[in-house]
């Protein structure tokens, strides 16, 4: 029984973080779904996990915020003990043309993107450490292993995730802590238009962008017992586009 472990997935309010947060309930992990200002949504996570018959709490501070992360984290492990898990998914994207993109449309994806990975991660890991045991998953993006256009900064995150992801696996493969990133490609999440998504179909081999659900469903198998020996990998999900 996965009862007694405890998984925090920030950016769980909406897409593909609510749907990892409802797999990994249906697989009896205790959810910590961690928003920011999306209440009402986070909300809705809770009440899909009770209905699965799952356990879940939310939380919430900015991932941005360095203080903010520090204080709601130490909190939540010095009442209960150390997270199992950890889903890396809060993230944000400013999508512009490098020329004419503004100073606070780089900060601010920098900051939260690969900030938060610091923010997050870094006042899990002692406690985890101690534990000797731990999955952490980091979501990247096909835009960080490809590029794509009005995507500098975004791009450039996802692909800094992939490379923290890759050094931190190796610190702390000897502790029994795997550390993997997850990339998407294309998810439906309800913010394309038919127009975006029919000529996305034209770039995806499959011809069909995926389901929250099924990069929810590859999450929950990094997170299993199966994946024991799944470190330091980085494995896309976009139906087979290069």
């Amino acid at each position: 029984m996965n009862k007694q472990k405890r998984i925090l997935v920030t950016g769980a309010s909406k897409g593909i973080g609510q749907a990892i947060a409802l797999e990994l309930a249906k697989q009896k992990y205790d959810i910590i779904a961690h928003y920011n200002s999306d209440e009402p949504g986070i909300d809705e996570t809770l009440k899909l996990i009770k209905n699965s018959e799952g356990s879940g709490k939310k939380l919430r501070f900015d991932v941005s915020n360095r203080k903010e992360c520090r204080s709601a984290l130490a909190t939540e492990i010095e009442r209960h003990g150390a997270f199992y898990g950890i889903v890396c998914n809060a993230g944000i994207a400013r999508d512009a043309a490098f020329p004419m993109m503004s100073d606070d449309d780089w900060d601010s994806v920098m900051s939260t993107n690969l900030g938060g990975f610091y923010n997050v991660i870094k006042p899990n890991l002692m406690s985890m450490i101690a534990a000797k045991k731990g999955r952490i998953i980091v979501m990247s993006s096909v835009s960080g292993i490809t590029g794509n256009r009005g995507q500098v900064n975004y791009s450039a995150t996802k692909a800094g995730l992939i490379g923290a992801t890759k050094s931190l696996a190796v610190e702390l493969a000897k502790r029994n802590i795997t550390v993997n990133c997850v990339a998407p490609g294309l998810i439906d999440t309800g913010m394309l238009s038919e127009e975006q998504i029919q000529h996305a179909k034209g770039l995806i081999p499959m011809q069909r962008i995926g389901r929250p659900e099924e990069v929810a469903g590859l999450v929950g198998f990094l997170m299993s017992e199966a994946s024991s020996y799944i470190t330091r990998q980085v494995i896309s999900i976009n139906g087979g586009m290069v």
